[in-house]
């Protein structure tokens, strides 16, 4: 008899345990349903007529919601935001860093403290191409900076976008010619505030596949990114532990069936949110979905 009250009672505390973890993913998110394993559309409301979705991602506090407007002509990107105000949504607004230019591909820094984006905005220095880069704004007093221009040295002629960032200050980005060729997988060590010359990142697949859009872990153990063939498919690889990324391999195929890329993982690495869409313009979202059983120690 005490073996079957032990036993109820256990089955009771994981109940409510996971109707906790039901009702504060719903609350965080301020959504009607949860995602588990197939991919649902996240804000469905958010993309205007005769424009296309590109990128959707969180402030690590879960508080703003960030994403990128673009037109059919790919010719202007803009950056909005949604907060959260007693339980409800505000009305979309444009984000602070967006400028007349075009602004994109944007992360916050693990703590939250720093927001990176790329953007087309004039460098003003001799021998930076005119041309995507990456910027950054600091928060200091919970105000946000004017945003300044990332130097990656050896990357001042090159298409340079999409930064992601991990804890110890390791910056990845994709990066191409100005014509958006030879695009790949790069990341600088940022040493006493200044990025090092950027290298490119070694990833166990075939090299002359294309990457681009990156999302990097906080901790840096494992790497999201959209491998570029006659579509998008999104591929997670693993830190090996010595400068490398091994046992590469594509996400499961309820994500990738569609085009897929601009991938962001949630702070508890619980929700993958990445951007979905044909080449023919239709049906372009940003999709969530349980990404748990994909990552290391789940």
């Amino acid at each position: 008899m005490k073996k079957i009250k032990i036993l109820i009672s256990f089955s009771i505390l994981i109940f409510l345990s996971c109707k906790n973890e039901t009702k504060y993913s719903t609350e965080a998110f301020l959504t009607e349903k949860i995602p588990v394993d197939m991919p649902i559309e996240f804000k469905k409301n958010l993309t205007p007529q005769n424009k296309l979705i590109h990128k959707g991602m969180f402030a690590p506090n879960l508080k703003d919601y960030y994403y990128t407007i673009s037109d059919k002509n790919f010719e202007r990107f803009d950056v909005y935001v949604i907060t959260k105000n007693n339980g409800i949504w505000s009305k979309p607004k444009k984000a602070f860093f967006n400028s007349r230019y075009s602004d994109h591909g944007m992360s916050f820094s693990p703590d939250g403290n720093t927001l990176y984006f790329s953007s087309t905005r004039p460098v003003d220095i001799d021998g930076v191409a005119s041309t995507w880069h990456i910027w950054k704004s600091d928060k200091v007093d919970e105000k946000w900076n004017v945003p300044i221009f990332v130097d990656v040295p050896n990357l001042r002629n090159k298409l340079v976008s999409h930064p992601t960032i991990t804890n110890s200050g390791t910056l990845y980005f994709h990066v191409s010619n100005l014509d958006y060729s030879e695009m790949d997988i790069y990341y600088s060590k940022q040493v006493n505030g200044t990025f090092e010359n950027a290298k490119k990142a070694i990833i166990s697949m075939d090299s002359s596949t294309q990457k681009c859009t990156p999302y990097v872990s906080p901790k840096g153990d494992y790497l999201i990114f959209a491998s570029i063939n006659n579509t998008l498919d999104l591929m997670i690889t693993f830190d090996s532990g010595n400068g490398s990324w091994i046992n590469t391999k594509k996400l499961n195929e309820k994500i990738n069936n569609n085009g897929q890329g601009n991938p962001y993982v949630t702070p508890d690495n619980k929700f993958l949110f990445f951007t979905t869409g044909k080449h023919s313009e239709e049906n372009w979202s940003v999709k969530w979905v349980d990404i748990a059983s994909e990552l290391p120690n789940n």
